[in-house]
């Protein structure tokens, strides 16, 4: 299962908008509000989407889930046919049990060679033998030849069986020495095979990987947010099946000048208040402050302008709260965002945390 990751982010149009729409925001924040010591920005809730994808293409077979649904980690949403991956498994299996029997067939091979080379190397002690016992006789008769007491007739027989043996010898060396080369190509074999066993062990993982691939599952905590394919479509490889929105990574992104985002700490208290839910102040806390200006004007020579340099800015919705109010919990909605300047202040009663029951 092919699993992409990514922010809900807004275009760079938007982005231009809701940027200049906080510095006209920041222009007003003193006219409104809690007064000196607070400041406040528009922003909208987002989440981590999930876009939960198909690692190999095939044909969807089954959409367990439905838009709108909550879904647990590991839990299977959809399948993908797998009746060719299925096949290639088995495949790669047969040719693995071949594989696996040239090896047993190499390794006999192996022994049937050292075996000959053994009796080589026996055949050589005997042929030496023989040729030692044909040059002790000869150094004899040529003695005996050398004071009339061996005919020479005899003495020319035990020159030939000395030359005999020689020749037997050499002839048991080669042969010993060709045993070696049969061991050698036969251990070659073995090798090869054994090679073979491993690619064939690796196909069949491959197989069986691709089809656990073919089940997709949840890789987190959500919501199912859209459908984007249906049962019996051809799914191209890293295509798009579901997209899931992970409500316990839920933050609102606001925008604040140069001269306030550069004092923001991270961890500093935010109150988030929505638009569609104002009898709520939702507790937050800033996680993210963009190193680079999001909305710069055409020129920044002037301090005035330097101070239209908006920063992105991120308030994060604690992950407990938000498991307390999961079903509660919609991506989209525009709100307010309201920080202190000093944080020796208070917070006002209008933004005392005040959640649903």
């Amino acid at each position: 299962m092919n699993i992409q990751w990514k922010r809900v982010v807004l275009p760079a149009a938007v982005v231009v908008v809701v940027a200049a729409g906080g510095y006209v925001a920041w222009q007003r924040m003193h006219a409104s509000g809690p007064g000196e010591g607070f400041l406040r920005s528009n922003g909208r809730i987002e989440a981590t989407e999930i876009d939960i994808a198909a690692k190999q293409g095939g044909r969807l077979q089954d959409v367990l889930v439905g838009e709108g649904d909550f879904v647990q980690q590991g839990q299977v949403l959809a399948h993908l046919q797998t009746d060719v991956l299925i096949a290639q498994r088995d495949e790669a299996r047969a040719q693995l049990a071949q594989s696996k029997t040239a090896v047993a067939t190499a390794l006999a091979q192996v022994a049937a060679r050292e075996g000959d080379f053994q009796s080589a190397v026996a055949a050589i002690a005997q042929q030496e033998s023989v040729l030692n016992a044909a040059r002790a006789k000869y150094t004899r008769s040529s003695k005996l030849a050398a004071e009339g007491m061996w005919p020479r007739q005899e003495l020319d027989n035990d020159f030939a069986s000395v030359k005999g043996a020689e020749a037997a010898t050499v002839a048991a060396r080669a042969k010993a020495n060709a045993a070696q080369a049969a061991i050698d190509a036969a251990r070659s074999q073995v090798a090869g095979a054994q090679a073979a066993v491993t690619a064939g062990e690796a196909a069949v993982a491959r197989a069986e990987t691709y089809i656990d691939d073919s089940t997709l599952t949840a890789p987190r905590p959500g919501r199912v947010q859209y459908r984007v394919a249906n049962v019996g479509e051809i799914v191209a490889a890293g295509g798009k099946v579901l997209n899931l929105v992970d409500l316990s990574d839920v933050y609102m992104t606001f925008f604040l000048p140069a001269t306030v985002a550069g004092s923001v700490a991270i961890g500093s208290e935010v109150r988030i208040v929505l638009d569609a839910a104002p009898q709520y102040v939702i507790p937050a806390r800033v996680s993210f402050v963009s190193a680079t200006a999001q909305f710069t004007p055409r020129t920044v020579e002037t301090a005035s302008e330097r101070e239209k340099l908006m920063f992105r800015v991120r308030g994060q919705i604690d992950r407990e709260l938000l498991q307390k109010h999961l079903k509660q919990v919609k991506t989209g909605l525009p709100g307010v965002a309201w920080m202190r300047t000093d944080s020796g202040r208070d917070w006002p009663g209008t933004l005392q945390v005040r959640l649903p029951e």
